[in-house]
Order: C-alpha cells, then sequence, then structure tokens
C-alpha cells in the first residue's frame, strides 16, 4: 500500500485543518467572493460532541446489507468520514488510517474494535463506489465496513459527530476527523489530520479497554490488561512492543523486600521477644 509521506509542510498542514464552520465571505475580487475558514471553530465544534450518544442509525454497507450503529454495540467503534470523489484528503486518510488500524489490532487483537467508513456524499457515495473506493485502496471489507446513507441519515450522524463540510468546486471542503467511539456509541475522542501515526489511535482504544470493567472475567482477561498495560510505541518499528523493564523492576523490588524480611524476621528471632520465652 503507498503511504503518503512526502507532502509539503505547507499541504500537510492544509489537510490536516481543512476545517468548516460557516464559511466568511471577506472581499470580492472580479466579482467573485474569496471565502476564509476558521479551522479552530471547527475544532471546537467537533470536540464539544465529546461524550454525547449517536443516535442507531441505518446504513447500507458496500455490499448492499443493511446495518445499524447498534450491530457494533459492546466493542469500541472507529468511524471515518469520507467522499469518493474526494482526490486529496480522503485517500490520505484512508491509508494512515489503514495502517493505524493493522497496528491497533496487532496490539488489541483483531475482535478488539471495529472500523466503519461512511461516504457522506449522499448522491455519489453508494455501495458499488465504496467497494470500489474500499479495493482500491486495499482494504479488507470483511473486517471494514463501508457505509452509504440517505441525506436525513449523513445529515444527522455529521451533526452528532459534530463534523463539517461544505460544498466547493472540488466536491467538498472537510475537517479530516476520525472518530472513536465506546461500546455503547458515546464519543469517546476525536483524531484530526489526514496522516496521523498510529498511536493517536491506539492509544484511546486502549484507555477504552482499560475502562471496561466487564472485560475483566477471568485470569486470562487480566493478563491481557497487564500486557496491554506494559505495551509502548516503537517509532522506529512503527509497532508496539512489550516492555519487560516492569517485571523486571518488580523482581527487583519483590527481592529486595523479602531480603529485608528475612533479615528483620533473624534479628526478631535472635532477640527471643516472641511469645512463650520467660526472657
Amino acid at each position: 500500500m503507498g503511504y503518503v509521506r512526502s507532502m509539503p509542510v505547507v499541504a500537510a498542514v492544509f489537510l490536516l485543518l481543512l476545517a468548516l464552520s460557516a464559511p466568511v465571505a471577506v472581499a470580492q475580487d472580479d466579482n467573485a467572493e474569496r471565502f476564509i475558514f476558521d479551522p479552530q471553530a471547527a475544532i471546537a465544534r467537533s470536540q464539544a460532541t465529546i461524550g454525547h450518544r449517536l443516535s442507531d442509525h441505518h446504513f447500507i454497507d458496500q455490499d448492499g446489507r443493511a446495518v445499524r450503529l447498534s450491530d457494533y454495540g459492546g466493542k469500541p467503534l472507529v468511524v471515518s468520514l469520507v467522499f469518493t470523489a474526494c482526490a486529496e484528503a480522503c485517500p490520505i486518510l484512508i491509508e494512515y488510517l489503514a495502517e493505524a488500524v493493522e497496528v491497533a489490532r496487532e496490539t488489541l487483537g483483531a475482535d478488539g474494535f471495529a472500523v466503519v467508513t461512511v461516504g457522506f456524499d449522499a448522491e455519489r457515495d453508494r455501495p458499488e463506489r465504496l467497494r470500489a473506493f474500499a479495493h482500491g485502496h486495499g482494504i479488507d471489507t470483511g473486517s471494514w465496513r463501508f457505509l452509504s446513507g440517505d441525506p436525513e441519515t449523513l445529515d444527522a450522524l455529521i451533526e452528532e459527530l459534530g463534523f463539517l463540510r461544505v460544498e466547493s468546486p472540488r466536491g467538498f471542503d472537510h475537517l479530516a476527523q476520525t472518530s472513536i467511539l465506546d461500546g455503547e456509541r458515546r464519543i469517546f475522542r476525536h483524531v484530526y489530520g489526514a496522516d496521523f501515526e498510529a498511536p493517536a489511535l491506539v492509544d484511546p482504544l486502549k484507555a477504552l479497554f482499560f475502562e471496561d470493567v466487564g472485560r475483566l472475567a477471568d485470569l486470562s482477561d487480566l493478563i491481557e490488561r497487564v500486557r496491554l498495560f506494559c505495551t509502548y510505541y516503537d517509532a522506529k518499528k512503527g509497532r508496539y512492543a512489550f516492555d519487560y523493564s516492569f517485571f523486571i523492576s518488580l523482581a527487583i523490588g519483590s527481592m529486595a523486600l523479602l531480603c529485608l524480611a528475612i533479615v528483620l524476621i533473624r534479628a526478631w528471632l535472635r532477640s527471643g521477644k516472641f511469645p512463650g520465652n520467660p526472657a
């Protein structure tokens, strides 16, 4: 999969915060309006949705099957929004997200969370186009669903996620946003930008895993929590690795306490100051 990593800084920043609260006309040049956008207002609007619970929206996936958000209940859900005719931010977002999802599945397990991408261009983003878009970027649609919806459903979803878009000569201008929901469809975190690193996705998913007390059902769940607690992101390898230093420190600390206990017990026995000793 060809990941885009050599974008100029200016272009990267533009894609990162291609945001749209309401566009504001600031000047006219040859009878053509020029617009500016307020990225901070767009992100503030998006952030205001944290903690809100999404409605149980209905969609059609890339294979024509009906899907409801409640189908993913009980596990975290990653939601991204794209339009298939996008030639800039959306393809980059999907490819970086695919890389992050791969790392997250290696870390949390293939069934630890679910992923959906919603096409927000109701007129064009139909199942067949979403399927072609997914396959064009090497996405396994068996575990990652691409969803289309009617205009009313998409408008409602976009409003609930605080996602902002506006029609433009190139289709849409929009905020590059990936949302992470908990097992009850509450918005837990938004990730902004098209070219984010894996921890931006994995760390919130790990946090949700630790918050889910119901997962702690048996010894294997406890071991899994300890394993996740001791993982760290290796930026050079682009993967999470197990940190043995915690257990080494724990072993050293336990040995030190054991030695101290032995010394104290021996001193106590030598002193003869214990019950039943007439001294």
